[in-house]
């Protein structure tokens, strides 16, 4: 039951941060290079080090709140869907509130 409670978390993640997309116009699914670009940035450093600290034993995953996938460098499949809905969540995020700066400072400006 955990690992679909992690699943769950990040899928409400997207759901969280994914409507700014539509409700501000932001565009962000619309150039997937440069968010391919952001998770390409952000992702493998963290992978690596997960990879790093689990082959020295400074940390593991819970098998058995897992959903039993695991990729390259023995990281787990929820990991690396962590380290790619969390930047694409945070671009939402930015780019979503840099959107309503400029809105309410036209706002305030008129």
């Amino acid at each position: 039951m955990l690992e679909w409670s992690y699943m769950a978390m990040l899928g409400f993640v997207l759901l969280a941060s994914g409507w700014l997309e539509w409700a501000f116009d932001l565009r962000v699914y619309r150039r997937p290079g440069r968010l391919f670009a952001t998770v390409a940035v952000a992702a493998p450093p963290f992978i690596l080090w997960d990879a790093w600290a689990i082959s020295e034993r400074h940390w593991f995953f819970d098998r058995s709140q897992m959903l039993g996938i695991v990729g390259p460098l023995n990281v787990p499949l929820e990991e690396y869907l962590f380290f790619i809905i969390i930047p694409i969540a945070a671009v939402l995020t930015l780019e979503g509130v840099t959107r309503f700066l400029e809105i309410v400072r036209s706002r305030a400006t008129s």
